[in-house]
Parts: C-alpha cells; sequence; structure tokens
C-alpha cells in the first residue's frame, strides 16, 4: 500500500474561479496565469483544463512556456518577465510567444534581431511597484522607440503591475492607476494592469486584458473578502491519513523540542505529510485540520514526513481516518495565517513527491 498522502485537484473548480474572473470583467479578456506548475497544481493539466475558455497563458520563464507548447498547448503564452538572455530570442520567435520588456537591454535586443514575424511585446510600466519596468518619465520615449519598429514589435500593450491591490486601504493603489490612467490617455495604448485582487475588488482597473492568477485555484487575494472572492471554489485538497495513534498523559509532550505538553489525558493523532511534502514547519500549535470532517488542532512541531494532530474531541478517530490538511471544507488561507505566511507558499511548495490526482472537468 503506497503512502496516503496526496494532492486532489479539482479542475472543474479551477474552470468555475476561472468564469468568475471572466464575469467580474466582461469588456475584458482573461489571461489565466500558470506560472510556478500552475501555482503547484501543475501546468500542463490546468492548462488543457482551460484550453477552450482562455485565450491566452501567462508564464515566469521560457521554460515554463516551451513545456506547455511541447504538451501541444497553442493559444499565445506570455512570459511575464519577458526574456533573461538575448539568446532565447529564437525560441520565442519559434513557438511564437509574447514578450513583455521592462528594461532597456531588452529593447536593445529585441530590436537587434529579426524575428520572422513581429513579436507581441508589452510595455512594462513601474508605477510604484519598483520591481520591473520603465519609470513614468521614461516611458513613452521607450513606447514611442517600439511603435517605430513594426518589423520587430506587434501589438503593443501598456502593462503595470499593483502592490497593494488586495489591501483595504486604497490610497497606494489609487496612485498607481492614476499613474497609468495619465498614460494610457496619453498614448491611446490598450492595457494589462488587474491582477487577481485588481479583478476581483477594482473594475475601474480592469484593461483589455486582466492577469487572474491566485484566485484561479480557490485562493482568496484580498484582505476583506467581497463576495465575489467569496464564491471561490479551492482547487487542491491535500489528504492524508492517521497512521498511528498515541495515548498522552497529563503533561506529556509531542514531537521535537516538546514544545507543546498535554493538558490532558490526549489522544494523538500521526499522520502522513510533514515539511518534505510542503506543510509548512512553521505551523502553529492550534493551526485547523480536518479529521473525518471535524476541526481539530495540530500539535507539536512539523516534522518531514509527518505532523501531530489533538484526535480527543473526535473519539472516532483512528488509524486510516481521513484527514484534509487544507482545500474542500478548510481554506488554504485560514492554513496559511497559522503558519504566517500566505496561500502561494503552500501551494507552489507541494513536493513533487505528493502524487495530483486530478479530477476531470466539467466542459459546460
Amino acid at each position: 500500500m503506497s503512502r496516503p498522502l496526496i494532492a486532489d485537484i479539482d479542475l472543474g473548480a479551477l474552470r468555475h474561479n476561472y468564469r468568475l474572473a471572466c464575469d467580474q470583467a466582461p469588456q475584458s479578456r482573461a489571461m489565466a496565469v500558470l506560472k510556478a506548475g500552475a501555482y503547484g497544481h501543475g501546468a500542463v493539466e490546468c492548462a488543457n483544463a482551460l484550453a477552450d475558455m482562455a485565450p491566452a497563458f501567462a508564464v515566469a520563464s521560457l521554460e515554463e512556456a516551451v513545456a506547455l507548447r511541447d504538451a501541444g498547448i497553442t493559444q499565445p503564452i506570455m512570459l511575464l518577465e519577458g526574456f533573461f538572455d538575448a539568446e532565447e530570442l529564437p525560441l520565442i520567435d519559434a513557438h511564437r510567444l509574447w514578450i513583455v520588456a521592462h528594461s532597456d537591454w531588452q529593447l536593445d535586443a529585441l530590436l537587434a534581431y529579426r524575428p520572422r514575424a513581429p513579436i507581441t511585446t508589452w510595455l512594462k510600466l513601474d508605477s510604484g511597484m519598483h520591481r520591473l519596468g520603465f519609470a513614468p518619465e521614461e516611458f513613452e520615449a521607450r513606447w514611442q522607440r517600439l511603435k517605430a519598429a513594426p518589423d520587430h514589435v506587434t501589438d503593443l500593450h501598456l502593462m503595470t503591475h499593483f502592490a497593494t491591490a488586495d489591501a483595504l486601504e486604497p490610497a497606494y493603489f489609487h496612485r498607481q492607476l492614476a499613474c497609468v490612467e495619465a498614460l494610457r490617455e496619453r498614448l491611446g495604448s490598450p492595457v494589462c494592469l488587474a491582477n487577481s485582487p485588481a479583478t476581483l475588488a477594482w473594475p475601474q482597473a480592469h484593461g483589455d486584458w486582466n492577469r487572474p492568477g491566485v484566485m484561479l485555484y480557490g485562493s482568496d487575494p484580498l484582505e476583506g473578502a467581497n463576495d465575489a472572492s467569496g464564491a471561490l471554489q479551492p482547487v487542491m485538497t491535500l489528504r492524508s491519513e492517521i497512521i498511528a495513534v498515541r495515548e498522552l498523559a497529563t503533561g506529556e509532550t509531542v514531537g521535537y523540542g516538546g514544545r507543546w505538553r498535554a493538558p490532558r489525558p490526549s489522544r494523538i493523532g500521526i499522520v502522513a505529510c510533514g515539511y518534505g511534502d510542503g506543510y509548512d514547519r512553521h505551523a502553529r500549535d492550534g493551526t485547523p485540520v480536518l479529521v473525518e470532517g471535524r476541526r481539530a488542532p495540530l500539535v507539536g512541531k512539523v516534522s518531514m514526513d509527518m505532523l501531530t494532530v489533538d484526535i480527543t474531541e473526535v473519539p472516532e478517530a483512528n488509524i486510516g481516518s481521513q484527514i484534509v490538511l487544507w482545500g474542500e471544507g478548510l481554506a488554504i488561507d485560514e492554513v496559511a495565517r497559522h503558519c504566517d505566511t500566505i496561500s502561494y507558499t503552500l501551494m507552489t511548495g507541494v513536493s513533487p513527491r505528493v502524487p495530483r490526482r486530478y479530477r476531470v472537468a466539467d466542459t459546460v
């Protein structure tokens, strides 16, 4: 019998969440973000599940894009950070990939290259995130440089990324949006602005394209949920089983360092999942776990291959009892808060040794 830990991937939920992204912005096209293996869910499987819905996909690197092409994905694929070396341009050209340009050296390389057909290019504005992109006072000159090279570049868009679209305090978001709007009006440019939180909460940021990412996988990216984010469905459910049960007397401890001490006679369920599988080692005592559908607290430090749960209040629990670590019935965002992290790190951190089991998506 194999180890009972598995990541169930509900492709029907993925399609539901993509539809929700489209419903929030019916005048925009939604580019489904599949970087980091579709946030740990499996990029090829998720791309295939969305192939009849999404007009384009987005990834972080050429390697990710080529893997999708090799799997038969034919939609446009955007490289969100552009290329990292000019030597990537022949493959970008051959696979008809779209690129983001954010630095002068990229513009120089792009304009020195002779593509078989002009390359779809989106020029990135640093409107306040201060990672990639051209400052507002630099942007127009770069835009005009690309506009003057129709043999090299086509379908030029203005693109930016919001730093605080998820926040309850909107002042900085509005500053970024005002910066973008001033340039858009002056250049008459199509735009791609909205990430997941802006897609869900800021219709004024909906552009010609939006870029839903983490919301596709069922995580709520907003500091304060709204009706739309509350309708997201979890795509990944991390499941396991209890593989042993220990009876502890009052005062006995559990796990490395004896962090948790039994306050009363306690039953402890040992679960086949640990930080070697991607479960966060920083999970605090009290992090919720579902045991046969009932909430129970994690106790003691997470080990590489196991974690321990206080099942004293779940008397029916025993060896073989079903465990949900996050997903259906237990939001990954709640688990992440108990680990002092965010859902992204949990999703993308699920180890390759954890089998993914895919539920076939509906096609309605």
